[in-house]
């Protein structure tokens, strides 16, 4: 068994305490369900992750890593959770224990109990209220607490000590409760110092990213929306709820907190602070299912298309969301509505639609013109560089008696259309797709739609 500890120091206030050990264990989470807190440490129990992660050195390598942005400022491991706090104290974080994990490269393999006798007696809590007394009996490490006898320190101090001792040695197991996954995110960040800048508040929010890591790969899931809010100096006159809060969307579930601070930053160059700010909050607004990158030799193009998307999200983040926009098909029979135009950060409400289903009834065209174009009329025959011969069709089409836009004047005008669609073949321009007006009141037309390549 592998434990790791993550120490944090001990703040003047107990609730900042708890707040960073919150936020620490989320983002354990990501490693192992098995994640507890105790005293000012997270610990966490790896053994059954050291394949998933590479071993036990690649594993330390990414806690080491990232755990200094949470606030950790010592990380130990060993076979006992009580051994790898008592290691964290004393500042001696070796990755390893008795046997080798299965890291790679260089693991310790000094016994726990030897690593254990040199450090100071006061690396175990339970000794804290007790240091006087052992110091007089000439105890300086555990090693000299773990050589008195066990009758006598049982009777003189209570069965806690002892406990103890057995359980940072690997003598006793011990009773956790394990840190629970929420099912919603929302973390708060209390600033040390009032920031008047909006782009120094990245750095601060890479915290609160981290913890988001944690709480996304723990539930395998990817972001695709979510919100950083501030508080303003309470010191200050409030100012108006505009400003105060930035939603970040992605094209597609992401957990990449490189490339999510990324748009934070480019989203917040652009912010101006009312007044200065105390306190970030970050909510998760949306999440999906998270479809990991392929481990295959062989290319793969949804990395392509990743990386595509993570190009438009920073062009929409820096030139505005409106300005960069992707097609996307619609449930709809007019050939002009089947497809729109919507910013690369909208989400994808539109389910697929099958290449069979457009293609029912007549032949596509390659090309659609911007607006139909009416032709002339000789004989009930319609005329483009030529009398047309119509080879396929009739396809009608009709609805859109529910799409109303508003025109100049403030009045809504209807956009239903009722069409008997062909094929026409023309002597000089080719294939032709047409379409023949059925309107009540009006006299047919025709006119020309598209274009075949």
């Amino acid at each position: 068994m592998l434990w790791c500890a993550l120490c944090l120091p001990n703040p003047c206030g107990t609730e900042s305490l708890a707040s960073a050990q919150h936020g620490l264990a989320l983002w354990a989470l990501q490693f192992t369900p098995r994640v507890t807190r105790l005293d000012e440490a997270v610990l966490m129990e790896v053994q059954a992750s050291l394949r998933l992660f590479g071993g036990a050195v690649e594993l330390a390598a990414r806690v080491r890593a990232d755990s200094p942005a949470l606030g950790v400022v010592s990380v130990a491991w060993a076979p006992t959770a009580l051994g790898a706090l008592a290691l964290a104290r004393a500042e001696r974080g070796e990755v390893g224990h008795a046997c080798d994990c299965g890291g790679g490269g260089e693991v310790d393999t000094t016994p726990l109990a030897e690593r254990l006798d040199a450090l100071p007696f006061t690396v175990l809590t339970v000794t804290a209220p007790l240091a006087d007394t052992l110091a007089q009996l000439g105890c300086r490490t555990l090693g000299d607490l773990r050589a008195l006898p066990r009758g006598g320190l049982t009777r003189r101090f209570g069965p806690a000590l002892v406990e103890a001792l057995d359980q940072a040695y690997g003598l006793r197991s011990p009773a956790f409760s394990w840190v629970t996954l929420p099912q919603t995110f929302c973390a708060r960040l209390d600033l040390m110092a009032r920031v008047e800048n909006a782009m120094a508040l990245v750095f601060a929010a890479k915290r609160l990213l981290l913890q988001l890591q944690g709480w996304l790969v723990a539930r395998n899931a990817g972001v695709t929306a979510f919100t950083l809010r501030w508080q303003h100096d309470g010191l200050r006159p409030q100012p108006g709820e505009e400003g105060d809060a930035l939603v970040i969307r992605t094209a597609q579930p992401m957990r990449d907190m490189a490339h999510l601070s990324r748009l934070l930053a480019e989203q917040l160059a652009r912010v101006q602070l009312a007044a200065p700010v105390e306190t970030l909050i970050l909510e998760v607004d949306s999440v999906c299912d998270y479809r990991p990158p392929t481990a295959s030799l062989l290319p793969d193009a949804a990395e392509d298309r990743d990386a595509l998307n993570r190009v438009l999200e920073r062009l929409a983040a820096r030139l505005g969301a409106q300005r960069v926009v992707r097609p996307v098909l619609r449930e709809d029979a007019r050939p002009e509505w089947a497809q729109q135009w919507v910013p690369v950060s909208a989400p994808m409400r539109a389910r697929p639609v099958s290449a069979t289903v457009r293609s029912e009834g007549l032949p596509q065209p390659t090309f659609l013109l911007p607006e139909p174009l009416r032709l002339a009329v000789r004989g009930n025959r319609p005329l483009y560089q030529g009398e047309l011969q119509l080879l396929l069709g009739p396809h009608r089409v009709e609805g859109g008696w529910w799409h109303r836009v508003e025109v100049a004047g403030g009045a809504a005008e209807s956009r239903q259309v009722a069409r008997d669609y062909w094929v026409a073949l023309s002597a000089h321009a080719g294939a032709l797709w047409v379409f023949q007006t059925r309107v009540a009141g009006e006299d047919a037309a025709w006119f020309l739609h598209g274009v075949f390549a």
